[in-house]
Formats: structure tokens, sequence, C-alpha cells
């Protein structure tokens, strides 16, 4: 796993096209031009420019040369809150296998230790136990339910909320 680069487009466009089916029920309705390395490109482009600002990672989980997961810390607020806010996917051929525990774990660990951050959060849709497994093994615990949070495959559904304080 390491932060996405530009170059990484083609990799990530060929992902989402090779999980379109399989990550629609966990993601919003994307517009065709969402897969395709033009619109990859921009925003991975949008998200290394959160990076340089301190205010987002975005992260890719690789096999080889093949892209099988994205990982983001996003909306990173410093001052009182030192906060952020985590999302992230495997492969639909690599979920299953661990990765994605590893991956978040990993991610925890450069939050708290090189970034300085206080807490990280995460929602699943209700019906996702994987995810909700993976956040667990991580040491993130279920703070509540927020109904309607987020409009994931055309609808507006509630998520479970989870947090992880990384400092005492």
């Amino acid at each position: 796993m390491r932060v996405l680069r530009l170059s990484d487009a083609p990799a990530l466009a060929a992902a989402y096209v090779r999980n379109r089916v399989y990550l629609s029920r966990w993601e919003p309705v994307r517009p065709e031009e969402y897969y395709t390395e033009t619109w990859q490109r921009g925003d991975i482009a949008n998200r290394l420019a959160a990076h340089e600002a301190g205010e987002g990672c975005p992260f890719g989980l690789f096999a080889g040369d093949t892209l099988v997961g994205r990982f983001n810390l996003a909306g990173i607020v410093r001052g009182p809150f030192q906060s952020a806010v985590l999302g992230y996917w495997v492969d639909g051929d690599y979920a299953g296998r661990g990765l994605a525990s590893a991956a978040v774990q990993g991610i925890v660990a450069v939050a708290r230790d090189d970034l300085g951050l206080h807490r990280i959060e995460a929602s699943t849709l209700l019906h996702n136990v994987g995810s909700q497994r993976v956040l667990r093994k991580a040491g993130f615990q279920h703070i509540g339910m927020a109904p309607r949070y987020l409009r994931i495959a055309g609808q507006w559904q509630d998520h479970n909320l989870y947090q992880v304080v990384l400092h005492d």
C-alpha cells in the first residue's frame, strides 16, 4: 500500500471497471465518466492536492501492478479536533483475505504516528458486516447509527458510525 500517484490513473480506472457491479451496492451511483482514466486522474490530482495541504491521504493497495484496493483518509481537520474520515474498498476478487483489515490497521498507525491525528471516523451500511469486522479489528468502536446518512446505490441509506481514538 502506498500513496496514489497520477500515473496510477489507468490502474484505478481498470479497478473500478473490473469492480463496477461488485461495488455498486456499496457506493453512490456513478456517471459513466467516472470509470475513465481521465476522471480518475483528475480525482487523484484533487486528492494529492489535499494531501499536500495536509487535508487527506489517498492510498492504493496493489498486487504487483494491479490496484486491488483504495483507501482514503479525507477531511482531515486540525486544531482541537485532529480528526479524519476513512473510506475504503477492496477488489471483489481479493475480498475476504484480510487485506482490508491489514490496510486499515496500517492507516490507523500512520494517522497516529505520522499525522498526529487523535481520531478517525468511518461508516458502514447496516448490512455491511465484512466492513464492520474490518473496523473492529483495527480498534474502531461503534458509536451510533445515522439514519439516511449517505446516498448509496441510488437510495438514502442508514449507516453505522464508528470511531477509533488514537491518543488517550
